[in-house]
């Protein structure tokens, strides 16, 4: 009898052993996991969008010992065209979960949703790319990245023989590099669905991987596409010329000596450890808007520009048209005619400029879809309403109630 009891132990151990890889086959990969983030309901959006950096593997951009302040202006009230909107009203019809303006350094406006507060870090989504390509300016001016016609197989060796060999570091920043990619947020099955779930190979970042592999389109240099894809194999290129991470490079150039006022993270690639360019920081909404300040301050700390100058004309100037009146896009920051630039990224989140005011309008959140035709209209109504409260004589604006302040996290 005990040895039937143990040979029935012995075959149900060796199922076990057997089973086991299918079931490490079944669990989703980081990359996976990333990917399904475009596809979250929305109480999976309000709830996961601040603990992206919680969730998911990242590195820490440290902040340094001392912070730039952002001491209290007088309040703005934004100025729609219907008599009934209101930041409340806004930020709630939107599902933002927070709203600051900035003029001449001030904090004209501030509002934070129910459930989010000052000390809580959102994600950025595409407002990285920005950051990442403002990185890239300070490689340039550092002289880490040699010259804006450097091709990508300088810094990417693995790229060689790919359609991306040949592409230099200007039409990555300006996204005209001509190899075919969909950016349907809505698709599953588009490029940008899928570029984090497949295998890791030959410890390449994935996105390394997924571009060798990525046909020619139109010529380089003579077709914008957005792709997020590009924007992180910027990010690669910024990281293995600068031999730091994104995340580190940050704290060293920005976080630090501009000082930011909380640490920020950046999202880590599952299969070599590099910080995703392309999307992934994760930071407060004050820390955003210093970004925006950063900016407006002509990329100076203490006075002494750390941008290459170059990078900075092409960042807040179009280079490419985006088939939208006004609008073009710059060294991966929007731009508009007059003269203002923003970062974007999707569900929501914003780092506006307007130099010409003084703006920078910031707001983090979490829209029903990723994009839409009316979101983007709403946003734009949101930034002329901050501009015709910011053109008000002084003294016009009545007082701007915040929201309750949520508790602190971390």
């Amino acid at each position: 009898m005990g040895s039937i009891r143990g040979l029935r132990v012995c075959c149900l151990l060796l199922c076990l052993v057997i089973a086991m890889p299918l079931f490490a086959r079944d669990a989703p990969s980081v990359g996976q996991q990333r990917e399904d983030v475009l596809f979250w309901t929305q109480a999976q959006r309000t709830t996961q969008f601040p603990r992206m950096y919680e969730l998911f593997p990242a590195d820490r951009a440290a902040r340094g010992s001392h912070v730039h302040a952002l001491p209290e202006g007088e309040p703005l009230v934004p100025r729609w065209d219907a008599a009934d909107t209101t930041l409340a009203s806004y930020m709630s019809e939107h599902h933002l979960a927070g709203v600051m303006v900035l003029q001449h350094g001030r904090i004209r406006a501030q509002r934070y949703a129910p459930g989010f507060g000052p000390a809580q870090r959102w994600t950025s989504f595409s407002v990285a790319k920005s950051v990442t390509s403002t990185l890239a300016g300070i490689a340039l001016a550092r002289g880490d990245i040699r010259g804006m016609d450097d091709t990508l197989e300088t810094y990417i060796p693995q790229l060689r023989g790919t359609a991306y060999a040949k592409v230099t570091v200007e039409q990555l920043l300006t996204m005209t590099s001509g190899v075919r990619w969909n950016e349907d947020y809505d698709d599953p099955h588009s490029d940008v669905a899928q570029m984090y779930r497949s295998a890791c190979e030959n410890g390449q970042p994935h996105v390394v991987s997924y571009l060798a592999k990525l046909p020619r389109a139109y010529p380089a240099g003579t077709h914008w596409n957005y792709n997020t894809a590009e924007t992180d194999l910027l990010g690669i290129l910024v990281q293995r010329a600068t031999g730091q991470s994104l995340a580190s490079y940050l704290s060293q150039t920005i976080w630090k000596p501009y000082g930011m006022a909380s640490d920020a993270y950046w999202l880590k690639d599952e299969c070599d450890g590099s910080d995703t360019g392309g999307s992934g920081l994760s930071a407060t909404l004050a820390d955003y808007a210093r970004i925006g300040q950063f900016m407006l301050d002509g990329g100076r700390i203490d006075g002494q520009p750390v941008i290459a100058e170059a990078w900075l004309h092409g960042a807040m100037h179009k280079q490419q048209d985006v088939a939208s009146p006004g609008r073009g896009y710059g060294y991966l920051w929007w731009t508009d005619a007059d003269g203002s630039y923003a970062a974007i990224g999707i569900f929501g989140q914003m780092i506006y400029v307007d130099p010409a005011r003084q703006l920078v309008i910031v707001q983090v959140g979490a829209w029903p879809q990723a994009t839409s035709k009316a979101l983007v209209a709403s946003r734009r109504a949101f930034i002329k309403a901050v501009q015709r409260g910011a053109d008000a004589p002084a003294g016009a604006h009545p007082p701007l109630i915040a929201a309750p302040q949520a508790p602190s996290g971390k």
